[in-house]
């Protein structure tokens, strides 16, 4: 019998910040970072990076339903980036760092729908959210450099001043989901 498993694919800014926060997380089997929902077969970074194939900097992220839950994986989405913003996170500005959610299934848009209505009656915001809410059209994974980035260059200048903040927060706030 195979043990079930599902995969969130999530647009937060810099996928190197995304990625090393899922790999930390309790129930995350796999994360892999890529570009979905854009035009362009096949594309590389250097075209992405460009803002003209329509994609978005993504991770998807492959867990275990009976360990973690997907509005666990929303809710620390939305810890761990600022969905208020369009189209730029911090210094990286442009489309393909937007935020948004790509759903597999109407159980996934219904739960991230619910997710962001939750937040914005909440008021945990400033701001309005922006995230877009899209059924997942295609995803390529990243090149090979792309991934596991943080763990394999964590001195790097980018990595030390937004990735291990973003790591850190996750831990502080989420310590009961951080992987053992």
């Amino acid at each position: 019998m195979t043990e079930p498993r599902e995969v969130a694919v999530l647009a937060g800014g810099c996928f190197w910040c995304l990625e090393a926060v899922y790999l930390a997380m309790r129930g995350v089997e796999k994360v892999v970072s890529g570009y979905a929902n854009g035009q362009t077969p096949n594309p590389t970074y250097r075209q992405v990076c460009s803002g003209e194939t329509g994609y978005a900097e993504v991770v998807e992220v492959t867990f275990d339903p009976r360990l973690i839950s997907y509005r666990d994986v929303l809710n620390v989405f939305f810890a761990i980036h600022d969905p208020t913003t369009l189209n730029r996170q911090g210094a990286d500005v442009g489309t393909q760092y937007r935020s948004g959610i790509y759903y597999l299934t109407p159980e996934q848009r219904a739960t991230a729908e619910a997710v962001v209505a939750e937040l914005t009656a909440q008021k945990a915001f400033d701001a309005p959210i922006v995230t877009e809410i899209e059924p997942l059209r295609n995803f390529y994974p990243a090149e090979s450099y792309h991934q596991d980035y943080f763990a394999r260059n964590p001195y790097q200048p980018y990595c030390m001043a937004v990735v291990a903040p973003k790591v850190a927060k996750f831990r502080q706030r989420f310590l009961d989901k951080v992987k053992s």
